[in-house]
């Protein structure tokens, strides 16, 4: 069993290898590829999921405040 694991592992390194070293052609590429590829992929994961938390946290905001309204307009009534 470990063997066959081991045997997977290998070809998926294989597979990907070239995909994980790095994009070439990067001086052809426009200026925010060329930005993306300088740095590091890391900080390109952090910044889409900074803006996901950006967007529920905004969305999370807004639904409280139609609730907050939609509570004082039910006890106006």
């Amino acid at each position: 069993m470990q063997e066959d694991t081991l045997a997977t592992v290998d070809t998926l390194t294989q597979t990907y290898s070239d995909k994980w070293s790095g994009t070439t052609g990067v001086e052809e590429a426009n200026a925010f590829v060329q930005l993306m590829s300088s740095n590091e992929l890391i900080y390109v994961v952090l910044g889409v999921t900074l803006i996901i938390w950006f967007v529920l946290l905004f969305f999370l905001f807004r639904v409280d405040q139609k609730v907050s309204r939609l509570e004082e307009e039910i006890k106006s009534q």
